[in-house]
């Protein structure tokens, strides 16, 4: 059963599907859990190495009360943050991937366990996302935290 929270997310995601009934039933009935969604209408995606994005993360969950949604590969090899749409198009970053309008991102269901993709933080169904701005800011701080840990210089 899923919850109110897992609900109001996945009505949000579909919403920007082709056929946002078609996404839905394809979402509950397949045994991945997973559906493709176009990425640059709602929202774009930056993708980030895991080892940056793993403390970029808990920087922005110190800066605000809550970031927008957070996508983790298997692995955590690399975590995906939603930002406006726009956003990957005008970003310039080294070992930063975006995913825009023209692309397509894997979503697993909300609230459900995938063998690949999950969830780090679910979409809160409002439409929050990630400042790009704090993004940057929080990516910066990450890289210090990560370089003082290893023993170098930022």
């Amino acid at each position: 059963m899923a919850t109110p929270e897992a609900k109001t997310a996945v009505e949000w995601l579909v919403s920007v599907a082709p056929d946002p009934d078609a996404c839905r039933w394809e979402w509950e009935r397949n045994p991945l859990g997973v559906v493709l969604l176009p990425a640059g209408r709602q929202w774009d995606v930056l993708i980030l190495p895991g080892g940056l994005g793993q403390p970029t993360l808990e920087v922005l969950n110190l800066l605000i009360d809550r970031p927008g949604p957070v996508l983790a590969d298997f692995g955590d090899t690399r975590l995906g943050f939603f930002v406006p749409p726009g956003t990957a198009s005008r970003w310039l970053g080294t070992g930063v991937r975006g995913a825009g309008r023209g692309t397509w991102i894997v979503a697993p269901y909300p609230g459900r366990a995938t063998g690949g993709v999950r969830w780090l933080v679910l979409p809160d169904g409002r439409g929050t996302l990630t400042d790009p701005v704090v993004l940057e800011l929080a990516m910066h701080e990450a890289a210090a935290r990560v370089a003082a840990r290893e023993g170098r210089r930022p």
